[in-house]
């Protein structure tokens, strides 16, 4: 019997019936925690880039693309702030006195 490419590259079939089903797993991710700015583009993901979010979570690097997201969504935030408190001569004196 010829093999296919998958066998060929090391893949194997499991029967399951009168179908052989490839045995595919997802490669093993380190777990970091993600923010609310990391869940909310794994929601837009999800809605509206399925292909994206499946490429990512099936080479295993969507956890560390969303810990990415989040931690830059957070560094921007605190630069805008920054730049807000800075632009309105904002001290934390005159902050906690008002």
């Amino acid at each position: 019997m010829i093999k296919s490419i998958f066998e060929r590259l090391g893949g194997e079939y499991e029967q399951q019936g009168d179908y052989l089903i490839p045995c595919l797993t997802v490669p093993a991710e380190e777990e970091q925690a993600i923010g609310i700015w990391g869940r909310r583009h794994l929601n837009y993901l999800k809605q509206y880039r399925i292909v994206t979010y499946t490429n990512l979570f099936t080479s295993g690097r969507l956890n560390t693309y969303l810990a990415d997201i989040d931690r830059q969504a957070q560094e921007r935030s605190h630069r805008l702030i920054e730049d807000i408190k800075q632009a309105q001569s904002i001290t934390v004196l005159r902050a906690l006195s008002t």
